[in-house]
């Protein structure tokens, strides 16, 4: 199955915790609000790596999302793993194996984020 819709973001940073040798290592919290077929909120709590060299970073994040998806009601939890390569972009988001709860119980599947002018869309392909 498949969900598609926007969501927003509210994101707190927080001064790094480690910075040498032109890396440094940083926190971050985001709060998110979806809208569509996945009517939720969620909390990320992200760590990043920034290099010197312009277009290269990574970040994993662990983020819990809890509402509605396709009308069934629950939570459920994603990792991301993020990376930049001299501006080359990959990015996987998957959802954690049996973290769903309610009626998400035994979701499973992926998620891809676009930002197009500005608007953060989300695709999600699951099964359930």
């Amino acid at each position: 199955m498949n969900a598609e819709g926007t969501f927003t973001v509210a994101a707190h940073p927080e001064p790094p915790y480690d910075d040498a040798d032109g890396v440094s290592l940083g926190r971050m919290r985001i709060e998110k609000q979806f809208v569509g077929p996945l009517t939720a909120t969620s909390v990320v709590h992200m760590l990043a790596a920034r290099t010197a060299t312009q277009g290269s970073a990574g970040y994993v994040a662990c983020e819990r999302i809890t509402g509605s998806l396709d009308g069934r009601t629950g939570s459920f939890v994603v990792l991301h793993v993020g990376l930049m390569d001299r501006g080359a972009h990959s990015l996987t988001i998957t959802i954690v194996p049996d973290s769903g709860t309610g009626e998400l119980t035994g979701l499973r599947g992926t998620m891809t984020i676009r930002i197009v002018d500005r608007v953060h869309h989300y695709a999600l392909d699951y099964t359930l």
